[in-house]
């Protein structure tokens, strides 16, 4: 079954990547989709639909299928198809006036340029081949925004924190008040 809040995650999680190494984030997909995805201009207007389209998502969340297994699609149509099967989650993203896959184009190419940018950050760093300087800026420009479209804190779905994490949680929520 398809893993919604895992990839849903990560691909919002692309603005907090600060230790990750710049590679394709579509390493494993067709060529035709990692060259899409690298090619793709971040514009005002897109994020505008994606911000619209997160959010959409994040409050379908709660009635959308969370069954998790370890398989990953291996292209773009494969994971476009995987989240349209999730019940509300293809209207929440078309109702920002998106498809399911330029969402996820979008998503990728800021996951993408947000590795590029932490790469340009470090001493010596470089904008990695085939990465757009615009894409970067963009990113950059926009970091604290795209933040604000991450997951909620302790948003669990696919239960797959670890023990002590959700221990911790627990025992902090019985504390007694004083």
């Amino acid at each position: 079954m398809f893993q919604l809040h895992r990839i849903y995650t990560v691909l919002m999680a692309a603005s907090l990547v600060l230790f990750v190494p710049a590679v394709s984030v579509a390493q494993d997909f067709p060529e035709r989709d990692a060259r899409e995805i690298s090619s793709f201009m971040l514009t005002e207007a897109g994020l505008a639909k994606y911000a619209r389209a997160s959010g959409n998502l994040k409050a379908a969340a709660p009635g959308m299928s969370h069954d998790c297994d370890s398989e990953t699609a291996q292209s773009l149509d494969e994971m476009a198809a995987r989240i349209d099967a999730q019940p509300g989650a293809q209207a929440a993203i078309q109702s920002a006036g998106m498809t399911t896959r330029e969402y996820l184009v979008f998503s990728l190419s800021l996951f993408q340029n947000a590795m590029a940018a932490w790469a340009v950050g470090q001493p010596g760093g470089t904008l990695p081949p085939g990465v757009s300087k615009a894409n970067v800026d963009f990113y950059r420009a926009h970091e604290q925004a795209l933040q604000k479209l991450g997951p909620q804190q302790g948003s669990d779905a696919c239960n797959d924190r670890d023990e002590a994490e959700e221990d911790a949680e627990e025992a902090e929520s019985e504390e007694p008040t004083e």
